[in-house]
């Protein structure tokens, strides 16, 4: 029986061994930062916890009914320097993890343009962000590459050290883009366009997925990152041009169709407004887009003199 209960916990040790704690080993200087922050305050909070979990074994062995000489006094009811400490403390951490909190909320907001690649490369990239358009579909993600006229479905790739601008939105239905080696997630909106700002710093494959429920496909909507160094990054574009078709608006209606464990799509040419036309909802022949709707409303304010 003695054996059974040590060897018990065995299976679950095995099962955490299995883990990838991609979060704590990022690839990226965003998601690093994010990491480091999360680290902090959890350590500040440490400081109380830990005190707390070994007062509460000291007391109950110390007060244990078996010890005589513990010493016993029951109209104690008050003490100064206890009660100092143990609303001063916690008041203290409150006010580091407030100030913590704010500085890494606006540091890492995702609308922030990169103030820095890297841990001590404060300089700007030389050359100029790498622009990557981004299309949640039922179930899929599209990437469009304005700078290169190319696109693909479920796969990502971009230069080690060169920043990535992201511009996102969704075809239907709300999703969230969530690459955990890379950056923190941010969501994907039918109509709206939010940007997300990172960059790689380690070469490697790491996995992006939807970290927002969208229906049925949604378990199998996830993508590939690759992180490579510029030379190969140069490689997989002229592979991409030479092996894909064109995304015509036509074909991306019919690539818009729900489908699951869509496998992965390279596209050696894009119409050139196809991204703005899904932004805007006006990719189906005949349908007026949103801008255009909005400045029609618009009231008429005849000029002074008219």
């Amino acid at each position: 029986m003695k054996l059974l209960r040590a060897i018990a916990p065995l299976p679950i040790l095995a099962a955490l061994c299995a883990c990838h704690a991609v979060v704590l080993s990022p690839a990226g200087d965003i998601a690093a930062r994010q990491r480091n922050l999360l680290v902090e305050a959890s350590l500040l909070m440490l400081i109380v916890i830990i005190p707390v979990m070994a007062l509460t074994v000291l007391f109950a062995w110390r007060y244990r009914q078996s010890n005589s000489a513990a010493r016993y006094e029951p109209d104690w009811e008050h003490s100064m320097p206890i009660e100092l400490i143990v609303w001063a403390a916690p008041l203290l951490i409150i006010i580091c993890l407030g100030a913590l909190t704010w500085v890494g909320t606006h540091l890492l907001d995702p609308y922030r343009p990169l103030d820095r690649t890297g841990p001590g490369l404060e300089a700007q990239y030389p050359g100029k962000p790498l622009q990557v358009d981004v299309v949640a579909l039922d179930w899929k993600w599209l990437f469009i590459y304005p700078q290169y006229g190319i696109a693909t479905v479920n796969e990502l790739a971009a230069p080690v050290g060169r920043p990535i601008d992201f511009h996102i939105t969704a075809s239907s239905v709300m999703n969230s883009f969530y690459i955990p080696a890379l950056a923190g997630q941010i969501y994907a909106m039918p109509g709206m366009e939010t940007p997300l700002h990172a960059v790689a710093n380690r070469a490697g494959r790491y996995e992006g997925i939807s970290a927002n429920y969208s229906g049925a496909g949604f378990s199998g909507m996830h993508f590939a990152f690759l992180a490579m160094m510029p030379g190969e990054f140069n490689g997989w574009l002229a592979a991409v041009r030479a092996g894909g078709g064109a995304l015509s608006r036509d074909r991306y209606r019919a690539l818009a169709r729900p489908s699951e464990n869509v496998p992965v799509q390279q596209y050696a040419a894009v119409d050139p407004g196809l991204y703005r036309s899904i932004l805007e909802l006006c990719v189906e022949p005949g349908r007026s887009c949103r801008s255009g709707m909005i400045a029609a409303a618009q009231p008429y304010e005849p000029r002074a003199g008219n």
